[in-house]
């Protein structure tokens, strides 16, 4: 059974026998034949949903509706303020920013006390932090990775008891060969809330945090040279060293010296975001790094804009090529793309992403996975 979307590729192996084969038998009580009772742990750092900035915790949201709406019992672990399908729990009544390990653990911690007393099918973990707790009980249990390489995170997830490990693109798994991932499940988001767009705003849009790896400079000088206004969209998280020389070396001045063919919207909730990419001829994305997924690709296709993104991360597995979008080697290549956005077709592109990105794909995929997890005993272990 092949749990990643549509498209040309080669999938992770379903389960690992070994990791399944530590969990004692006794954990595994089948859901009965209606829905499971599932226990969906986020973060304390963000709302679910998130007001702004959010992945991990947008990802959670479009899970708990999709599992809701399916009659499975689902209680999300997160924040007091946030506001979630189903049933929410707290440890803090308030987002905790900036994201703390300590604060997570004691979140984790909390929210494990309480599943234990509450007799759920399975625990879906978004984080290594809720794997660590000293009283995690022996219940199916999967953790989705969200961030990308990070050998701290990898060592707690590979001291922790067992957990089925998802990744969430190909080349995340391709990085991780050590915590052995059990599938690959791309997200997918809610597709009504992307209402298509006619791109007739006449600018180029970058929307992500101003960090390094995002490239946001990059796409400052490609739209300038290009002669196209580019409007960002993203927040500048001041107080963090490395951000703060980022945003005074390579932001600021390109703010300075710019004129009303550039403009910072600054950090932007759902209505702004697409409001943004509804607008725009294409999204630029020159990710200096090995972005895991990129929720703002599929944002963008979902409303019918195309991407033009630097092949690195999960780039290649989420632009379809001339589609609904491009994938390029580097600026030079951004700029001469740029001047090809007319070619697609932007309802293509929208059907296209439409079909592939949907929250209702990313749940099936999930929710047959949690029924494989459920059903497997030790006989069948040993058995394989």
């Amino acid at each position: 059974m092949n749990f990643d979307s549509p498209g040309p590729d080669q999938p992770v192996p379903f389960l690992s026998s070994e990791r399944v084969a530590t969990r004692s038998a006794r954990s595994r009580r089948p859901a009965g034949r209606g829905g499971m009772r599932i226990a969906l742990m986020s973060t304390c750092a963000v709302d679910v949903p998130p007001r702004a900035y959010g992945g991990t915790e947008l990802f959670v949201a479009n899970l708990a509706r999709e599992l809701v709406a399916r009659g499975h019992q689902v209680v999300v672990y997160a924040t007091g303020s946030s506001h979630p399908d189903g049933e929410l729990r707290w440890r803090f009544a308030r987002p905790i920013w900036p994201p703390s390990r300590t604060y997570e653990v004691e979140h984790s911690t909390w929210a494990w006390r309480d599943i234990a007393t509450s007799g759920f099918d399975l625990v879906h973990v978004n984080g290594p932090e809720g794997l660590i707790a000293p009283n995690r009980i022996d219940v199916p249990t999967i953790v989705t990775v969200h961030h990308s390489r990070n050998d701290e995170a990898n060592a707690m997830m590979r001291s922790a008891a067992p957990a089925h490990v998802v990744a969430i693109s190909r080349r995340q798994a391709e990085l991780v060969p050590e915590i052995g991932v059990s599938a690959v499940i791309h997200h997918g988001l809610a597709t009504r809330l992307y209402p298509e767009g006619a791109g007739t705003g006449g600018y180029a849009a970058f929307l992500g945090r101003l960090a390094p790896e995002k490239g946001a400079h990059i796409a400052i000088d490609v739209a300038r040279e290009a002669g196209i206004p580019l409007r960002i969209g993203g927040p500048y998280w001041a107080g963090i060293p490395e951000l703060d020389q980022y945003f005074h070396a390579e932001i600021r001045p390109r703010l300075e010296r710019a004129g009303s063919e550039l403009e910072w919207l600054g950090e932007l909730g759902h209505d702004g975001k697409v409001a943004l990419l509804r607008g725009a001829r294409a999204t630029l994305m020159p990710i200096e790094w090995e972005e895991p997924f990129g929720l703002v690709m599929i944002e963008s296709m979902l409303v019918g804009t195309p991407v033009i993104v630097f092949g690195r991360g999960s780039a290649p597995e989420i632009v379809d090529e001339g589609v609904t979008g491009f994938v390029v080697r580097d600026a030079d290549e951004m700029r001469a793309r740029l001047a090809d956005v007319h070619k697609i077709d932007r309802a293509a592109c929208r059907a296209r992403a439409r079909a592939r990105w949907s929250s209702e794909r990313m749940t099936t995929d999930y929710q047959e996975l949690y029924r494989r997890v459920i059903g497997i005993d030790q006989d069948e272990v040993e058995a394989a």
